[in-house]
């Protein structure tokens, strides 16, 4: 979103409504501070939908701050012109509605389920409203997001698709190679070690017990596997321990220089169970790594099977995963030829094309609100 609000403003006065702002040049926005008190994560987000609305009510009865255009993350207000979704709730809440019901989980977790399955309901209420409205200009972040929307909202407009952007001066081939032997170092790995990387916080979701499946058949003294994120290890140490490869894991915390850990590595493999469109492994593509994900990665359409990626149909298929692993660690050159076709095919997809885009769905939605192109303000 900062990256698209930067751009956007050159085109627009732009006004942010948020409760708190990073990353972003307020010399060219303007911020307004939306007050969220704390509390339990489904009291935050009611508050959240009725005081941006009040704040932006009272700057456009009395501050004259009136937009031609309302342009929302997500189901964050509920008077949205443009809406940009990175998550359907009503899709998520069936992927894991087994794992809240309260038979399945001791008594001492059943608070947490039933805020949880609160804020979830809360949420796919206010999306089916909102992507139910054809006047809205719907923009999903992959076809697979946008298949979601019409399937489980019953939408009967369209659904536009605007792939993420790529910071390219941050991800870059030569970046990596310029920090590849001091972030090794720091880390403690062998020159020779063949390091495979995952990034994420839900490392289920992002197909950890797969890779690991994968990473205990190849039984190679050279694997190296660093999993970084936020999530907690202990669903995974009996596993890393049976397969026999716990010297062989390490697990990361986040930076916020995460490209430190793409220069470390030799490729990246993410499984995808689901995802909209995943940042990581396209970040990893333009800085020139060799890429396995899944096609449960919506992000995966960027990507050319066996040219500038591995597309594995089935995440659980660790046959094969580990087979493209052994590949992988074994033959340079091929590792280097997917990695130098995957930076050529990352370096398309910027942020000034995805801002690009979504100017051109700001002016639909200007012109379906029959208003003029001069001096118009966008929220």
């Amino acid at each position: 979103m900062a990256e698209q609000v930067q751009r956007l403003s050159d085109a627009y006065e732009v006004h942010v409504y948020s409760e708190r702002v990073e990353d972003i040049d307020l010399s060219k926005i303007k911020w307004h501070w939306v007050p969220v008190p704390p509390g339990p994560h489904v009291f935050r987000y009611v508050w959240w939908l009725l005081a941006n609305h009040v704040c932006r009510w009272i700057d456009r009865r009395f501050r004259g701050v009136d937009p031609d255009v309302v342009y929302s993350p997500g189901v964050n207000c509920l008077d949205a012109d443009v809406i940009a979704v990175h998550i359907v709730f009503a899709e998520f809440l069936e992927q894991v509605s087994e794992e809240l019901k309260l038979r399945h989980n001791p008594l001492r977790s059943w608070p947490v389920l039933l805020h949880r399955r609160m804020y979830y309901r809360v949420c796919e209420f206010v999306e089916r409203r909102a992507y139910r409205n054809d006047r809205v200009v719907l923009v999903a972040v992959s076809e697979k997001t946008a298949r979601a929307v019409v399937n489980f909202s019953g939408r009967k407009g369209s659904v536009d698709v605007v792939y993420n952007g790529i910071d390219t001066e941050r991800f870059n081939p030569g970046r990596r190679a310029a920090m590849r032997a001091s972030a090794r170092a720091i880390l403690g790995l062998p020159e020779d070690a063949f390091v495979v990387l995952l990034v994420g916080n839900d490392w289920k979701k992002k197909g950890l017990p797969p890779l690991l499946e994968a990473a205990g058949r190849l039984r190679n003294p050279r694997l190296r596997l660093l999993v970084v994120g936020r999530d907690t290890t202990a669903p995974y140490q009996e596993m890393i321990r049976c397969l026999g490869i716990a010297e062989r894991v390490s697990f990361l915390p986040s930076r916020p220089d995460v490209e430190f850990y793409y220069a470390a590595a030799d490729a990246y493999v993410g499984p995808s169970l689901d995802d909209s469109f995943a940042l990581p492994p396209a970040e990893a593509m333009a800085c020139g790594l060799p890429v396995i994900t899944s096609r449960y990665n919506g992000g995966s359409a960027i990507m050319h099977h066996g040219t500038d990626g591995l597309i594995l149909e089935d995440p659980s298929d660790t046959k094969t995963l580990s087979e493209w692993l052994v590949r992988l660690a074994n033959d340079v050159e091929w590792r280097s030829l997917l990695g130098q076709a995957a930076a050529y095919t990352a370096a398309e997809y910027t942020w000034e094309r995805n801002a690009s885009h979504m100017r051109e769905m700001v002016e639909r939605a200007r012109i379906a609100r029959h208003k003029t192109t001069s001096g118009g303000r966008l929220e």
